[in-house]
């Protein structure tokens, strides 16, 4: 055993600081305070993004025709809606088109960057709208409703995929994807013609990132739940290819 020598005075609180710094050793090191939502992000989907349409080209693309509702479920009073629409009056409707039940859907450009720690900022040049992803339980909605809503985030583990059409040697293994839920919405279009969505609408979104054939992709799968003006629950997957940098960024109001 070895034996400390010197003063009993200065030994002794020697020995509390090594008994101390071994307990602490044996039940590991107080927690810190938890990474931020920035800091613990799992996949990083900022920067410039441009729509890739592969899909509902006619509907994305073009202006729907009168009472053209296909592939959208909607209910009898959403119908009701869609007829009673005057296409004269189109341009009128403004930013109807361009709430977060839709916007996604629109033809264009997105940038993507953190406000601060805890809000991704979306801004698109479809209609110059702008949507916060709010990671902070603190946030809560405000009283007015808007067309972008309350966008509640948080980052969700999932595993490793296997499939999806795309070997693992072009896409690197995800280890998590952004999960949002918006509420608190003004009642706007699904699509340009009309076809509604109500203030009682839910919209859940999962935003992932993936790399193959050489760019890096952002793909959005939402769900658009409207218990007035929808039958069952709408789904579509819309795809981003990201681009070097903003210079083809060309931002258009939404107003008539």
């Amino acid at each position: 055993m070895t034996r400390l020598a010197g003063d009993p005075k200065r030994v002794a609180p020697l020995l509390a600081l090594v008994f101390a710094a071994s307990l602490a050793a044996q039940r590991g090191a107080p927690p810190g305070p938890p990474p931020t939502p920035k800091a613990a992000a799992p996949i990083d989907i900022t920067g410039n993004w441009v729509s890739i349409v592969t899909e509902d080209w006619r509907w994305r693309m073009l202006m729907p025709k009168k009472g053209d509702t296909s592939s959208i479920p909607i209910s009898p009073e959403g119908k009701k809606m869609v007829d009673a629409w005057d296409p004269a009056k189109a341009g009128a409707d403004g930013c109807k088109a361009y709430g977060a039940a839709a916007i996604m859907r629109m033809p264009g450009r997105l940038k993507i960057s953190w406000q601060d720690d805890n809000t991704l900022k979306i801004e698109m040049d479809a209609g110059q709208q702008t949507r916060l992803l709010q990671f902070s339980k603190a946030e809560r909605p405000s009283s007015e409703r808007t067309w972008q809503g309350f966008s509640a985030a948080e980052w969700e583990k999932i595993p490793q995929p296997g499939g999806l059409g795309v070997s693992l040697q072009q896409a690197p293994p995800r280890t998590g994807t952004l999960k949002v839920v918006t509420t608190n919405l003004r009642e706007g279009y699904l699509r340009k013609n009309g076809v509604p969505y109500s203030e009682d609408t839910r919209l859940t979104e999962y935003f992932d990132r993936f790399s193959a054939y050489g760019s890096d992709w952002l793909t959005v799968l939402t769900a658009v739940d409207d218990p007035k003006y929808l039958s069952q629950q709408y789904l579509t997957s819309t795809h981003f290819k990201r681009e070097p940098n903003a210079s083809k960024w060309d931002p258009k109001p939404c107003g008539p």
